[in-house]
């Protein structure tokens, strides 16, 4: 993706090419049609409300935010590490209990949803708690906002002497899923632009023998989430890594590779489950550039003709040159039935997969950015991972657009071997 060239998806592998690298009778009659009426009203009222209740309550996509704070009076311990020891349960409890503590005490009591940790760390001997909160989302409220008032609470309330636990203040650190740090100017994105340092936090490179092969996307602080092809001749963990950063050349973090997960249903060359998991070998710390995007549930829409964003360090062209820093393109969603015309794929689209480009070409992923993320905001400006980078013909040909895998099909499978 470049100015004036736009890209896609994959590497070496082409057939419609990867893009690897929705009377009185009358009366008693009258009386008791006014009861039955009556009845029926007051059951139609009652699910109405019930129906408002729920979608009030459990109807809008949940808020995940990230804290970590170091605890001074807590010596760290290896058994910490592993969340079945009596150690790790123990500390858990002593923080979810503090975290409730503190919303159920607090304005956002009906919003909080719960808590736990996800990972402890170390520092100067002393623990570093990694902790996801969970709340439900308040339309009075931006993301931002809502954040805010989040980060406030904790911030007035972790300091010092917090009941059995001595919290370093200077340590707290914040942050939510599809959240950035920076906002462009003016918030658009055309094809082929350089991206900036953090605007894209969950962007990873998979590198095969420290050369970039893919791209995939932080899902959790140990999960990415990636295309299947990637591994078709190359599956050993053992030889992948993974890098995170706006350069290749100068990656921020790396970390080495647990377990690659490839759908038990995909099939190369086919192009159905192009899906895949990958756990690294130690889970990353959240900062300011190095973010998780959220995974959309299994019912969340992204409308035909709405704006997506696909980056990646793939060829600027066809079998042209790769760039070392991320490039970003706005695209837009394209609906299936178009996707599948007669003038575009032909009928070959199917229901896990998604389409998203411009029928006149112009901006597309290419060679060296399969796998990675294809992502939509929602009103509150969350970024969610609405598509994972698939195939395609060549790149940015008219009538021929991206194809990705369609994250919110795969929900449940990614749930099934992930836990997310």
């Amino acid at each position: 993706m470049a100015k004036g060239q736009p890209q896609r998806r994959e590497d070496t592998w082409t057939p419609l090419q990867n893009r690897r690298t929705e009377s009185n009778t009358k009366m008693k009659l009258t009386r008791c049609g006014k009861i039955i009426l009556g009845i029926l009203m007051t059951v139609i009222a009652a699910v109405v409300i019930g129906l408002i209740v729920y979608f009030v309550a459990y109807g809008k996509t949940p808020y995940y935010y990230h804290i970590s704070f170091k605890v001074n009076n807590i010596d760290y311990d290896s058994k910490f590490e592993k969340s079945y020891s009596q150690e790790y349960m123990d500390l858990n409890k002593k923080i979810v209990s503090l975290i409730n503590e503190i919303f159920h005490g607090s304005k956002l009591r009906r919003q909080y949803v719960k808590s736990h940790i996800v990972q402890v760390s170390r520092a100067q001997g002393k623990v570093i708690i990694h902790t996801v909160l969970k709340f439900k989302s308040c339309y009075k409220n931006s993301a931002a906002k809502f954040g805010d008032k989040i980060k406030t609470i904790l911030q007035q309330k972790l300091k010092g002497e917090t009941g059995s636990l001595c919290i370093d203040p200077s340590s707290f650190k914040f942050s939510g899923c599809g959240q950035r740090t920076i906002t462009p100017s003016g918030n658009k994105v055309a094809g082929g632009l350089d991206a900036e340092e953090g605007e894209w936090p969950w962007q990873a490179s998979l590198q095969w023998n420290s050369v970039h092969r893919c791209g995939a996307t932080l899902i959790s602080n140990s999960w990415l989430i990636t295309a299947a092809h990637c591994f078709v001749n190359d599956n050993d963990p053992k030889e992948w890594n993974v890098s995170f950063g706006l350069l290749l050349s100068d990656p921020q973090t790396q970390r080495s590779i647990k377990d690659i997960i490839i759908h038990e249903n995909y099939h190369y060359p086919a192009h159905d489950n192009d899906i895949a998991v990958v756990h690294l070998s130690s889970p990353v710390l959240y900062t300011s550039n190095i973010r998780r995007a959220c995974l959309p549930g299994a019912t969340y829409t992204f409308p035909p003709n709405s704006d997506v964003v696909v980056t990646g360090w793939g060829t600027l062209k066809s079998d042209g040159t790769s760039p070392n820093i991320l490039q970003k393109g706005l695209v837009k969603i394209i609906d299936n039935k178009i996707c599948n015309s007669r003038e575009a794929y032909g009928g070959v689209i199917t229901p896990g997969m998604l389409c998203a480009g411009y029928l006149e070409g112009r901006v597309d992923a290419c060679q060296g950015d399969s796998g990675g993320p294809l992502v939509g905001a929602n009103s509150k400006g969350i970024w969610f991972l609405a598509g994972i980078v698939s195939w395609g013909d060549e790149c940015a040909l008219p009538n021929k657009p991206g194809v990705y895998t369609r994250v919110t099909y795969y929900r449940d499978w990614i749930k099934s071997k992930t836990g997310l």
